[in-house]
């Protein structure tokens, strides 16, 4: 159980770095999306906020199949048994 509750919390503290990194730390002057600021701003600046965006997304995608293979997907199976000893 501790080693679930550490992977959980490994995800979640990724995702939370990487979108504090895109939103806070690499958030460029001015609010809201970027729309045309973004064909001014330096381009290794944005290839920097580009893979954190791609970070968070591959440990949105991670933890998501975890909890499925380790949570929903058990879940589901022990909600159909009874069903399935029916027939």
């Amino acid at each position: 159980m501790a080693l679930h509750a550490f992977i959980i919390l490994n995800f979640l503290a990724e995702i939370a770095y990487a979108s504090w990194m895109i939103f806070e730390v690499l958030q460029p002057a001015g609010a809201g999306p970027l729309g045309q600021r973004a064909l001014t701003l330096d381009h290794e600046w944005m290839v920097t906020r580009r893979l954190y965006a791609i970070e968070c997304w591959i440990a949105i995608a991670g933890l998501s199949v975890y909890l499925a293979i380790t949570e929903i997907g058990p879940r589901l199976r022990a909600a159909r048994a009874p069903r399935d000893v029916e027939r």
